[in-house]
């Protein structure tokens, strides 16, 4: 007598991807409920059990669901938003200002449920993510009937469902409890990266995962910029320094993984955490080349991901698997490594095992959910077909097969997708609501984009400071007579300081622009030292100025803004027309004078070299203080013996540009 089981697939090449990498051809797979009961040849199977439905697979693939190892599913919304630009410049320039903008509930829901269209129609039934508002990326994940690993995003930094760290730690602890125990979703925390983090927030992230027992799931070494930073201000490389921290006490997913070495790898191995390997997007953002054949040999769990859509710019497992390939075998120079049954068995049961779930999927094996995939190998591109060799089975899924050859998808035994029609999703629907948000997210940008003000206000952290001063600047052939002049004075010094002076100027095609300085501040000590470096942006407007007394001048508005990236970035992420480059020593003296506070700074102009000037200069907020200021300024000049010295009435920088025009 046999048994009766819900669904009953026969007619099939049976990819079971468990650790023999069994093959049945025909095979059978028997389904009951939400679980797989028996895989074999079919004769056996059909001779066992008998089925509400009977799936012919028409001699197609059957295998496991594909698993995506990481991925930022509601960023399928900002497919496309900024390319071509390095990941500092992406993230911090284009992606985060939107994100701030635009991210709700409502956004990430419909960026979920395009994200998993696209998923399920590439064969992929689990996936692993990370973002804001992961409650309704787990719960659109559910409703499209798909398997996840959903982790809550925690950063230092304020982000769309949180203002601030301890609102992002209460929401996971939240999210974890509501999750915890569904059939389809597992929770999880994210702690974004170690750039975006403190040793804080990784300790305590890591001792919530632990207590719900649930994956912890963080961005690692997927730079160089981070790894040498991480040297640079831990003395030690990431993977070290998050151990330090406590991070392996939980279930880690570590995406990426791209510069680590031998040591690091086996930190990793030993504290059994998984690594999401992402080639496309390392490739796109130039990461570099992750040490797949060395992770996989040393017995790591590697899996393969996608990273976000925003990012690599789709979710087509087939091409992800297919460049893990080719890309193990061009950067170790081995054709031989990560072979096509390799590469496919990450993208399934090693995929799984990395997310921490290959007890109940990843492979066809009785007692595993029903996560599987049909694949049709009969198009132009997949033929003909030879099975001398059995591996030529997973060569013909890895090397020629596309996403567009699945057609029917199950997850937790139930259907998705049947003849390429999906069953949970209305994909016209999201499509249409979709381009609606790119529309604003298009306004909002072209806006932000034509002032280079609100392109610095995208960043964080400006403000307008340092309205008007007074100053006048003369030239002046020694300094040495002057500073023995101040000493032998009546001028109260307040405080004395010594820098050399780094300042990149921006000029930009529409004058109305303005100027942005980025200047890098070293504090020199007695021993001529540099014991401090503060770097800072200035935007300079257009120009403001009325000529007082003595060509003492009222000068402009300024916004400043800390400086918080590389040089690299700003030119980057500005795109100047033109760039100067100033250097200069400065003796700066923060002095009173008749109850009246000014700057005295002597500049040595180095690059280029120009000799010697004098600044003094004052803040000042109305005409009337203006022109006090300008009087007092005067008889400074008397006081310090350049009263007679040519006024300069530009700025270093338009005297610069004056003599290199005239040169």
């Amino acid at each position: 007598m046999t048994q009766t089981v819900d669904t009953l697939f026969t007619n099939a090449l049976v990819l079971t991807m468990d650790e023999k990498l069994t093959q049945y051809s025909p095979g059978a797979v028997a389904v009951k409920n939400d679980s797989i009961v028996a895989v074999g040849p079919e004769a056996e199977i059909r001779a066992e059990y008998s089925a509400a439905e009977t799936f012919d697979c028409g001699g197609k693939v059957l295998m496991p669901g594909l698993v995506n190892a990481h991925t930022h599913v509601p960023m399928t919304l900002l497919r496309g938003l900024a390319d071509d630009l390095r990941l500092d410049v992406w993230l911090m320039g284009y992606m985060m200002p939107v994100e701030r903008e635009f991210v709700s509930p409502e956004f990430v829901r419909l960026g979920t449920l395009l994200a998993c269209v696209e998923q399920i129609r590439s064969g992929v039934t689990t996936f692993n993510d990370m973002y804001y508002f992961e409650d309704a990326v787990a719960q659109a994940a559910a409703d499209a009937g798909m398997r996840a690993v959903c982790g809550e995003s925690v950063m230092k930094f304020p982000a769309p469902d949180a203002p601030a760290y301890e609102d992002s730690f209460a929401l996971a602890r939240e999210f974890i409890k509501k999750w915890k125990g569904h059939p389809l979703i597992v929770p999880a925390v994210a702690p974004h990266a170690v750039y975006t983090t403190t040793p804080e927030i990784l300790r305590e992230t890591a001792q919530l995962a632990k207590e719900f027992d649930v994956p912890l799931h963080i961005h690692i070494s997927e730079t160089s910029f981070e790894v040498e930073n991480m040297r640079n201000e831990a003395g030690m490389p990431v993977v070290p320094y998050v151990k330090k921290q406590g991070l392996f006490e939980a279930k880690v997913i570590a995406a990426h993984c791209v510069h680590i070495d031998t040591g690091e790898i086996r930190t990793l191995k030993n504290h059994g955490a998984g690594v999401s390997h992402n080639p496309s997007s390392n490739l796109k953002l130039a990461s570099g080349f992750a040490p797949v054949q060395k992770m996989l040999e040393a017995g790591l769990n590697v899996g393969i991901g996608t990273d976000g859509p925003a990012s690599n710019s789709d979710l087509d497992m087939f091409e992800e698997v297919r460049l893990a390939s080719f890309i193990a075998k061009a950067s170790v120079n081995d054709p031989t490594a990560v072979p096509a049954q390799t590469a496919l068995t990450m993208a399934t049961r090693l995929g799984a095992q990395a997310l921490h779930l290959g007890d109940i999927t990843g492979s066809l094996e009785v007692g595993k959910r029903a996560d599987l995939i049909v694949v049709d190998v009969s198009p132009a591109h997949n033929s003909p077909k030879f099975r001398r060799d059995p591996n030529n089975a997973y060569a013909q899924l890895v090397y020629a097969a596309k996403s567009t050859d699945v057609t029917d998808v199950m997850v937790n035994g139930q259907w998705l997708m049947r003849s390429r029609e999906l069953l949970t999703l209305n994909e016209a629907e999201l499509l249409e609501q979709a381009q609606v948000i790119a529309q604003k997210i298009d306004a909002f940008l072209i806006e932000r984009e034509q002032s280079v003000l609100s392109k610095l206000i995208a960043l964080g952290g400006s403000a307008e400071e340092e309205s008007f001063e007074v100053q006048v600047k003369v030239r002046i052939a020694e300094p040495d007579p002057v500073v023995k002049a101040l000493m032998g004075s009546d001028i109260r010094i307040a405080a004395f300081k010594h820098y050399r002076q780094f300042d990149n100027y921006f000029f930009f095609a529409e004058a109305d622009q303005g100027r942005l300085r980025y200047r890098e501040d070293d504090l020199i000590n007695d021993k001529g030292d540099s014991v401090n470096v503060r770097a800072r942006l200035t935007l300079i407007g257009q120009k403001r100025e009325d000529h007082l007394e003595h060509d003492v001048l009222l000068s402009r508005s300024r916004f400043l803004a800390p400086a918080t990236h590389s040089l690299r970035f700003y030119r980057e992420y500005f795109k100047p027309a033109e760039e100067v480059i100033i250097e200069k020593d400065r003796l700066r003296w923060h002095i009173s004078y008749k109850d009246t506070e000014f700057f005295l700074n002597l500049d040595e102009m180095t690059q280029p070299a120009t000799g010697h000037y004098l600044e003094i200069k004052s803040r000042t907020w109305s005409r009337k203080d203006a022109e006090h200021k300008a009087a007092l300024t005067t008889e400074l000049m008397s006081l310090l013996g350049v009263a007679d010295s040519p006024t300069v009435t530009e700025d270093y920088i338009e005297l610069i540009r004056k003599q290199k025009a005239a040169a």
